[in-house]
């Protein structure tokens, strides 16, 4: 399993669908962009990096099992 991996393309994805919005921030200028913003964008945000956090732990703990198994 190649945590880094997934780590890399969920940061990839999150930046990607980031840039998306800022486009359509561009076009959508009222109160429910907001509303979106504040209630789905800051979420991802913060749920991204609760995930990231713990497949970094993950990865630490599949090494260290790795380690002693051999």
């Amino acid at each position: 399993m190649n945590l880094g991996g997934c780590k890399s393309r969920l940061l990839g994805l999150t930046r990607e669908i980031s840039v998306q919005w800022d486009e359509t921030r561009n076009h959508w200028r009222d109160a429910k962009s907001e509303e979106f913003d504040r209630r789905y964008m800051n979420e991802l945000s913060q749920q991204v990096s609760r995930a990231v956090a713990v497949v970094e732990e993950l990865d630490k703990l599949l090494t260290k099992v790795r380690s002693d198994c051999e």
